[in-house]
């Protein structure tokens, strides 16, 4: 898995977390952290498709230049 996918998942988590406490806590401040785990979230899946990709790109330009 990328690095980058890595560090998205772990934000994504922890604003989860932070979102839980917040809600339990009573703060509508938990909205905002809700926000931050979707787009976080949505990087971690682009990166992850990303290089998913480009495996299979670099698989084909091998299989064209044989």
């Amino acid at each position: 898995m990328p690095r980058l996918a890595l560090y998205a998942l772990a934000v994504c988590v922890l604003a989860v977390a932070a979102a839980v406490v917040s809600f339990s806590r009573g703060s509508w401040l938990g909205v905002v952290w809700i926000l931050l785990a979707g787009v976080a979230s949505n990087m971690a899946w682009f990166y992850i498709r990303k290089r998913k990709m480009d495996r299979e790109a670099a698989r084909t330009a091998a299989a064209v230049t044989e």
